[in-house]
């Protein structure tokens, strides 16, 4: 009787240890589980929402902003080239000009992206009313008389076919002559081993004396700087990145007054100059074969109605200095383009164009196919997590059993010990004694 007796202890308490220490166990791996289900379930739905209206509108804002970073940017140039008519006709005053102009841009070190202060000009220049360069700082250099050129013929001049000193001796006091982006072309196969567009702006403005005309100063703008607004940004996304990829469909790009690329992912697409300073013709419907082939794929958007008949409207509508967005059907694709216009204007880009125009694209399958790869990563993820729990939960049931049923032996082994002995069972009376 008295082991009967002991073994209910036993069980009771047992019983009360395990409910005890295994009902909060559950109740914390369901509040676990909730949450990694409901974190699964709103990434899911974040990841495979599609562009509605909302979307697109929050990409235009962005859009805009864009075009105004970079007329501000274009603004603050147009006021160095005048500042720098007032300064010390020394070279050393000169250097030390460029050396103060700096910005930061993005690059790759030892496989991180890191930002790096990098001169604004690559060259500042005076120019005699001939044409003869007095002083000159390149590179961050002074540049030796000896180098100096005569710059009257674009056949002297770094690109062979500059005409920016003919064009700002024509223009009044007080105004600037801005070119557009010029440097040697990167083809495809040059792209793909990793060269990337490096060229210039030329930014000029006529000096004058009692005599009248008496030269000109120029800066050359690194037009890294320029690119960087567009060449860090993933339209669906808030956060920047090295370099966007424009296989994705998703990427932002820069456009001039002509139509011509200036700024893309894929730099074989952005305007340049042969060796000999002649421009690289841009493909047309005619060309575009002979062109991929030969690697060489320079982008004007006005002239790409048989291959991409959305984007030559586009253009037309951010000329005539339109924002907005265009949505329409190539090849299977949905494109989706948010465009708005650069409001940049002078006497080398007049309204309504301006300077040109920033645009977004979005290849709307190709942003469904990585959403739903993500929201697939994301499943997956989340039933890992799950299995876990449970493989988790299912040991620690068992170890608890195994610690309640030890506890509840310690214990009543100490009430056994505490209970003096014939305690436990009165003893039996007779009533008839």
């Amino acid at each position: 009787m008295a082991e009967t007796t002991r073994g209910k202890q036993f069980f009771t308490v047992a019983r009360v240890f395990f409910l005890l220490i295994v009902i909060p166990l559950l109740l914390m791996s369901f509040l676990i589980a909730n949450g990694i289900f409901q974190l699964g379930d709103t990434s899911k739905k974040g990841a495979i929402s599609v562009l509605d209206q909302k979307s697109q509108s929050e990409i235009l804002v962005r859009t805009t902003s864009v075009a105004e970073n970079v007329a501000d940017f274009l603004r603050d140039c147009e006021k160095d080239v005048l500042v720098s008519t007032i300064l010390p006709t020394t070279g050393e005053a000169y250097k030390e000009f460029v050396e103060k102009n700096k910005q930061v841009l993005w690059a790759k070190q030892d496989g991180k992206i890191v930002k790096e202060l990098k001169p604004l000009y690559t060259e500042m220049s005076l120019v005699d009313k001939a044409g003869n360069e007095v002083i000159k700082i390149a590179g961050g250099e002074i540049v030796p008389d000896g180098a100096l050129i005569n710059v009257s013929d674009p056949a002297n001049t770094p690109y062979k076919s500059e005409d920016y000193f003919s064009k700002t001796k024509q223009l009044n006091k007080g105004e600037v002559y801005i070119s557009h982006v010029t440097g040697w072309y990167v083809n495809r196969t040059e792209f793909e081993k990793g060269k990337r567009f490096a060229g210039i702006i030329r930014l000029a403005t006529p000096l004058f004396d009692k005599e009248g005309f008496a030269g000109i100063i120029t800066l050359a703008l690194d037009v890294q700087h320029l690119a960087n607004f567009t060449d860090n940004i993933i339209p669906t996304e808030a956060g920047h990145v090295l370099e966007a990829d424009a296989s994705t469909g998703n990427y932002a790009y820069m456009v001039d007054n002509r139509g011509f690329v200036i700024s893309h992912p894929n730099d074989y697409h952005i305007a340049g100059l042969y060796k000999d300073g002649s421009p690289v013709p841009p493909i047309t419907g005619e060309t575009s074969k002979e062109m991929a082939d030969k690697g060489e794929e320079v982008l004007n958007l006005n002239l790409l109605e048989a291959m991409d008949p959305g984007l030559p409207k586009v253009a037309k509508s951010a000329d005539e200095g339109n924002s907005g967005i265009e949505v329409y059907k190539f090849s299977g694709h949905t494109k989706v383009v948010a465009y708005a216009p650069i409001p940049f204007y002078n006497v080398s880009y007049p309204s309504p164009a301006g300077f040109g125009w920033i645009g977004m694209g979005i290849d709307v399958e190709r942003f469904n196919e990585q959403a739903m790869r993500a929201s697939a990563e994301i499943e997956k993820e989340a039933k890992a997590w799950m299995t876990t729990i449970i493989l988790i939960l299912i040991l620690a049931v068992v170890l608890l059993f195994i610690i309640s049923a030890l506890l509840a032996r310690g214990v009543t082994r100490s009430i056994d010990a505490e209970v003096p002995e014939g305690s436990k069972e009165p003893e039996y009376y007779d009533d008839e004694d």
